[in-house]
């Protein structure tokens, strides 16, 4: 059965990708701009929504923003709890500079994406 959370992988994959390649160039506000958009993408499927959260605590590792390293902990582990009962805000981006609890606007692209990746 194909699930949301396999249907939506390959374009969290491509973010993910996109902001480590960003971040070997030294671009550390573009890769934290894609890890956004993977959050965005991902935040409705357990897995990929604790894999972006990890691949955001490594990348605030690497920036030594220990602020954000302590958000995207609790961030990660309220994914691996919250997300299974829908307890997901919409659009959030997933950074600490927002609310865990706000919900936010879909980019339209980001959005189409979303719907084409649910179950039909």
């Amino acid at each position: 059965m194909r699930t949301f959370g396999t249907l939506i992988r390959p374009s969290v994959s491509a973010e993910l990708d996109a902001a480590r390649f960003a971040d070997r160039r030294g671009a550390a506000p573009e890769a934290f701009s894609h890890l956004e958009r993977a959050h965005i993408l991902g935040q409705q499927s357990t897995v990929q929504h604790a894999r972006v959260h990890a691949s955001m605590l490594f990348w605030a590792l690497r920036q030594r923003i220990w602020r954000e390293v302590a958000g995207q902990v609790v961030r990660l582990i309220g994914a691996l709890t919250k997300t299974p009962f829908g307890l997901v805000p919409t659009g959030n981006t997933g950074g600490v500079n927002v609310s865990p609890f706000e919900s936010m606007p879909i980019p339209a692209d980001l959005q189409k994406i979303i719907n084409n990746a649910r179950p039909k």
